[in-house]
């Protein structure tokens, strides 16, 4: 059992919580709690932290068999399972109340190729035309998460972000993505711009949420592939980046507001998209 705050695997754990550097040097992050633990892949988890008191109801059986379980399943795959002081779990934990268990995993790794040739292969074959969400300098950690889940949701096929996006392994944006993290295809870009023009050649439109915006996000016949950029919380998206898109759209808004918050206008319009296509299926299926 680690007991000492000074030990150099709590220190590693500690930077890898705190640095995104480190992270990305390692290609690791670290995550805790229960729901996050349940829901990672196995394939993916390299170190188990386990705080006492879980420990011990866990080999008694007391409760949480399914997490007992995976540990065990983590351990015959070869991941380290280590004991931990209460103490050592709140130093090496981002929460101020530790659920007992942390862990470390490999980082995800997608292409833009992969992505959005992906998405158009399972278009051409009968499936739902592509939809992306592209998020240019997004900063807050929440933000970022909860677009990540609500793109699950909406069944979004990747979250494109600019290298200026606050890091995804970002421990905040970890406990927002409520496991999404797992699930939803993402990666970062040097170019958002040839990012555009790959969904562009992929028959994607793309469109921008912005103040110019001639037509109403929900006026739209979101009839093929669609990818919907959204900006920065306080700026917005760059001109030189909104002038890539195929069209402008903006959400109505009441009283003195010019903008909803990033997460809110994302879930808006991918929504949006998402339900004119369900919609669409329907009506074929009746007609059939």
């Amino acid at each position: 059992m680690i007991t000492s705050l000074t030990n150099m695997r709590v220190k590693q754990l500690v930077a890898l919580q705190e640095k995104s550097r480190v992270r990305n040097r390692e290609g690791l992050f670290a995550a805790e709690g229960i729901k996050m633990f349940e829901e990672a892949p196995v394939c993916r988890i390299r170190e188990i932290y386990l705080g006492r008191e879980l420990r011990e109801q866990l080999s008694k059986g007391i409760r949480y068999e399914t997490i007992w379980k995976k540990v065990a399943e983590c351990k015959r795959q070869g991941s380290l399972v280590e004991q931990v002081s209460e103490e050592v779990l709140k130093k090496i934990s981002d929460t101020q109340t530790p659920q007992g268990i942390l862990f470390v995993a490999e980082q995800f790794s997608y292409s833009s190729e992969e992505l959005i040739k992906g998405a158009r292969e399972r278009w051409e074959n009968g499936g739902r035309p592509p939809l992306f969400l592209l998020l240019e300098d997004i900063q807050d950690p929440g933000n970022l998460g909860t677009m990540l889940r609500t793109g699950e949701g909406a069944g979004v096929d990747g979250v494109i972000m600019s290298r200026g996006t606050v890091d995804i392994y970002n421990p905040k944006t970890i406990r927002s993505t409520m496991g999404s993290l797992y699930r939803v295809p993402f990666l970062y870009t040097d170019s958002l711009g040839q990012t555009i023009a790959l969904l562009k050649e992929n028959d994607v439109l793309v469109y921008a949420a912005h103040l110019k915006g001639e037509k109403y996000y929900d006026e739209i016949s979101y009839e093929g592939g669609s990818a919907f950029l959204v900006g920065n919380e306080g700026r917005g998206i760059k001109e030189e980046t909104a002038a890539l898109a195929d069209a402008y759209l903006k959400i109505p808004m009441e009283g003195r507001l010019e903008s909803l918050n990033a997460a809110v206008a994302a879930a808006l319009l991918l929504y949006q998209a998402s339900g004119y296509v369900r919609n669409e299926k329907k009506k074929i299926d009746k007609g059939a």
